[in-house]
């Protein structure tokens, strides 16, 4: 599919490949929930690839969500955005806050919705099992980790600009992923308390794998090329973009 040009400008810097890809929404339901993903995977693959499920940021599915996910299939992934709200939730900028606040504030609802998700996205048979991983963008960042910490059989979580919080003792324990956690310098919503707090729980839990990488200056949302509210914290950096997909890139090849 093709995007607004500030979208299609990030998405081409992955060239498309000879085979072409493979794109498409996904229905699916789970406890009496409707909800509407997206698929894109390598259109030419001859069997099985690795599968990263993509969470989306506080504005639900949304081309930015669609475009990462076709960067993904472009590199030989099978991507899926995890649609967290619902098929009939796409809040608008003034309402996206009060929507995912509601899933902070009910963990065992947003971890049901992510599972639902992830097992849909396994039943897709592009998709080699045995080589999941999970990332996503702001609230999807915090999403992926919740995945992590409910113990699911993920090899790799990738968060970008996500919030980062700490769990009841001896959770951080139940982690399987390996982690990479991708934070802007200048993030107002990602203190550097929250930070130590969360790489001391994660020090305490030695078995699992992490790492942390903090971009100078880059502030929330700094992966979103429509993101521009600089007063508010938030704002695109391309220069952090790149070097974050360029870690992302790096960890898969070691990972999957």
């Amino acid at each position: 599919m093709s995007y607004e040009s500030v979208l299609q400008t990030v998405l081409d810097r992955e060239p498309e490949p000879a085979g072409g890809i493979t794109t498409g929404d996904v229905d699916y339901e789970a406890d009496g929930v409707a909800y509407r993903g997206y698929l894109a995977a390598p259109a030419d693959a001859t069997g099985p690839v690795p599968g990263v499920l993509v969470v989306h940021d506080w504005l639900g599915v949304t081309d930015a969500t669609r475009m990462r996910c076709d960067m993904l299939a472009r590199l030989g992934y099978a991507a899926f955005a995890a649609d967290v709200y619902g098929a009939d939730v796409r809040p608008s900028d003034a309402e996206a806050a009060g929507v995912a606040g509601s899933y902070y504030g009910d963990q065992e609802k947003w971890r049901a919705h992510l599972t639902a998700a992830l097992e849909r996205f396994r039943q897709e048979q592009a998709v080699d099992t045995g080589r999941l991983a999970a990332i996503g963008y702001c609230f999807g960042g915090s999403s992926a980790l919740q995945l992590a910490r409910a113990g699911e059989d993920l090899r790799a979580v990738v968060s970008f600009h996500g919030g980062l919080s700490t769990g009841p003792e001896g959770e951080a324990e139940r982690i399987k992923a390996k982690l990479l956690v991708l934070n802007g310098g200048a993030d107002p919503v990602v203190p550097d308390e929250a930070v130590k707090a969360f790489e001391d729980e994660l020090r305490a839990a030695p078995e699992v794998d992490w790492q942390l990488v903090t971009y100078s200056g880059a502030m929330h949302a700094f992966t979103v090329p429509t993101a521009d509210a600089p007063d508010h914290g938030a704002q695109y950096d391309e220069r952090a973009d790149r070097r974050s997909w360029t870690a992302m890139k790096d960890f898969f090849a070691e990972v999957l």
